[in-house]
């Protein structure tokens, strides 16, 4: 059925007529100065933390889980969420702070792509983690060592070679958002030569159309995060990388799980497909409930 003849869910937003906010550089249409001001904004409502954490909420039960789990660790919840999917402002714990993304971007649909991008402009480092990823708390006292331990200019993030039926092809090779930590400095040098965390990263507005680069983009695979692998392999961008396989277990989505049922959105999905009390229990953090 057309997406025009019926009510459009989160997920039909998102591929239609909310692409710009879906973090693509062939559909963003933004200008500079919209930018520019919505992260003068987000800067201000971070400023003084030294240690954000990027929380996407698209489940309220799941987010308030990971917003513990993060504080836990010393890091302290920066709390953002998609227009439609349903959820909007989370529950917060003590000391976590909510921003919406999309207040003055209003953008159809948003996903957490776009504030990392642009971490140089609000804030002077970042972690972030999908809204689907939990992880015992030794796995996360781990990451917090390896983000504390970044230098400016440095960064962290899951390396995916897409499956073993793409492990040849460095073209596919990728760095994912799943889990990871950036700094202003490394973010900045990214976008300045056109290397982020965007879809079709050869569209980027610092890429001249044409060019020599701009071909050799072409050739890329157009996913999220090719961009941070090209910037590490042509820029000597200084990536640590954190293994797909030690946050497997932890990731749930579609990926890996069989007879997944779709639903409207992400947030419908999640209750759908997994138990979060038994997750919980698995993984030992079943108090934080």
């Amino acid at each position: 059925m057309d997406v025009s003849t019926k009510t459009a869910t989160g997920w039909d937003i998102s591929k239609t007529t909310g692409l710009a906010g879906t973090g693509n550089w062939a559909r963003f249409d933004v200008t500079m100065d919209i930018v520019e001001a919505a992260t003068a904004k987000w800067h201000e409502q971070v400023d003084g933390i030294s240690k954000p954490w990027l929380c996407w909420n698209m489940n309220n039960e799941w987010c308030l889980l990971q917003q513990k789990l993060v504080s836990e660790v010393g890091w302290t919840p920066i709390v953002g969420w998609d227009p439609n999917c349903g959820v909007g402002k989370p529950e917060l714990v003590e000391g976590a702070v909510a921003i919406d993304f999309n207040e003055i971007l209003n953008l159809p649909a948003l996903f957490n792509h776009v504030p990392l991008e642009l971490v140089f402009l609000w804030t002077d480092t970042l972690a972030f983690w999908h809204a689907d990823l939990l992880l015992p708390r030794h796995k996360m006292e781990k990451a917090a060592l390896i983000f504390d331990r970044l230098a400016n200019g440095e960064m962290a993030a899951v390396k995916s070679y897409g499956g073993l039926r793409n492990f040849f092809k460095f073209s596919h090779h990728r760095y994912w958002e799943l889990l990871g930590c950036t700094t202003a400095l490394a973010s900045e040098d990214q976008f300045n030569n056109g290397c982020g965390w965007w879809r079709n990263f050869s569209s980027h507005m610092n890429v001249k159309k044409g060019s020599e680069e701009y071909l050799l983009r072409e050739k890329y695979y157009n996913d999220h995060g090719v961009g941070i692998r090209f910037w590490e392999k042509y820029y000597k961008g200084k990536v640590i990388s954190i293994s797909e396989r030690w946050v497997k277990e932890g990731h749930f989505s579609v990926i890996g799980t069989k007879n997944y049922i779709r639903g409207a959105n992400k947030s419908e999905e999640m209750i759908l497909n997994f138990d979060l009390e038994d997750i919980a229990r698995r993984f030992g953090i079943q108090d934080l409930l």
